[in-house]
């Protein structure tokens, strides 16, 4: 991923509150535009990054549940 869309995505969202992030991912995946894609995953990034590995186990259990379908 560039580091350019890193930066831009950070500054995007920098000071948002849960509501605006959450009208954001909802947002991104109901518009489907593939070009949104790098920046739920700079979102994704900065979560991982910020979490414990708890919070991984449960998210990574859950995305296994997801693509099983």
């Amino acid at each position: 991923m560039d580091f350019q869309i890193r930066h831009a995505v950070t500054e995007n969202v920098k000071g948002d509150g849960p509501e605006q992030f959450r009208e954001t991912i909802q947002d991104a995946i109901s518009r489907g535009d593939e070009h949104l894609l790098p920046g739920l995953g700079v979102l994704l990034e900065k979560w991982w990054q910020n979490t414990s590995e708890e919070e991984h186990s449960k998210f990574t259990e859950a995305l296994a549940k997801a693509f099983q379908h």
